[in-house]
């Protein structure tokens, strides 16, 4: 588990002052300090190591697809393992978007068990998630490892969710805030507000992954609504405005509605609900006001 030192605490606080296409469709309105924006809500799931078989996958894959609604101006994505992209692609069509769950920032060479982005791209691939708590926690990735997958997305002309958030050691201590300021800082150097267009972000209390614990719809739009602030204190008010922030901690058909009524939550990572279609096609049919 990760710890911090009263000194990188005390930096990290005194540093904060506080379809599918790059350019988000308005459908949803949101307030964010003084800015009203639109921005169009995005529902994913992240299948993870799951499931066992192909015939599994486009079993699921296409019985999530029958769950979206064309009339409902959204985006739904499913990030899955690069065995079944295929598959996965050619069970949901155009209904939805199929992303990698991760990225080898080099382009090519002797990284044997990886997958390049220009691999990724040249099998209709243009999504990719970047930092997943899981790949921080288990594959030991860390901040300037994840920045160039995120740089190397963003340069082959792809798009990536960066995923930032705090272990529950972090939480209890306070320090959401500070850690989400760091990972996003170190994620995203060297990005450009124009590359912003291709760029969501994923809020993920690690405290709240396949724990059953979901932060309350309150809890999240404190974070969300602090990300944005950093967004703007890197980028400006129009770009932190513009740029969807994605809620994912053992989102369910019960919490979706909630989370999604939240000026700053544009969307959900979705880990084992995912995995269900029925209980992935209501969380896609989600019923905020």
């Amino acid at each position: 588990m990760r710890t911090l030192s009263s000194a990188l605490v005390v930096a990290l606080a005194v540093g904060q002052v506080a379809s599918f296409a790059p350019h988000h469709t308005p459908a949803k309105f949101a307030v964010s300090g003084s800015a009203l924006s639109a921005r169009k809500p995005f529902i994913t799931g992240n299948w993870k190591l799951n499931p066992t078989t192909r015939d599994e996958c486009s079993e699921l894959a296409t019985n999530i697809a029958s769950s979206v609604d064309g009339g409902k101006d959204i985006d739904v994505a499913l990030f899955v393992p690069s065995v079944f992209i295929k598959s996965v692609q050619e069970a949901v069509g155009d209904k939805l978007l199929v992303g990698a769950e991760t990225v080898c920032p080099q382009l090519s060479g002797a990284f044997t068990g990886e997958v390049s982005a220009p691999q990724l791209k040249s099998v209709g691939i243009t999504w990719a998630l970047a930092g997943h708590s899981e790949r921080r926690a288990i594959f030991n990735e860390v901040d300037t490892y994840i920045n160039s997958q995120v740089t190397r997305l963003l340069e082959q002309g792809m798009s990536v969710v960066i995923c930032i958030g705090e272990t529950d050691s972090e939480y209890e201590q306070g320090l959401a805030s500070a850690m989400c300021s760091m990972q996003l800082r170190k994620g995203l150097a060297g990005v450009s507000a124009e590359e912003m267009g291709r760029v969501v972000v994923a809020y993920e209390p690690v405290w709240a992954i396949g724990t059953g614990k979901v932060a309350t719809p309150e809890v999240a739009q404190s974070v969300h609504e602090n990300v944005r602030k950093i967004l703007g204190e890197m980028y400006g008010q129009k770009i932190a405005d513009e740029t969807r922030i994605l809620y994912g901690g053992s989102v369910t058909p019960d919490s979706v509605d909630d989370l999604m009524d939240r000026p700053d939550i544009d969307g959900v990572l979705v880990g084992g609900a995912s995995l269900d279609a029925g209980k992935f096609g209501r969380i896609i049919n989600f019923e905020a006001k």
